[in-house]
């Protein structure tokens, strides 16, 4: 079998990647998960503002005061 180096250099990152993977699923510990004695309360306090802000051409605000009564 006749590997080139190119073949060579792709084979050893495979490795390498294995041997990451392998390392770090050796490092991976048992998880448990326990449900609590007391019931989760969430506080939430929450503040909302809103500004509207607009603008009306001049030609616009003048038939608006103009005709008042309509709005």
């Amino acid at each position: 079998m006749n590997i080139t180096k190119t073949g060579a250099r792709r084979l050893a990152k495979t490795a390498r990647k294995l041997a990451v993977l392998i390392g770090a699923a050796a490092l991976t510990g048992c998880v448990q998960i326990e449900t609590p004695d007391k019931p989760i309360e969430i506080n939430l306090n929450i503040n909302i503002r809103q500004e509207v802000v607009y603008r009306l051409d001049g030609d616009a605000k003048k038939l608006i005061e103009q005709n008042s009564e309509i709005f």
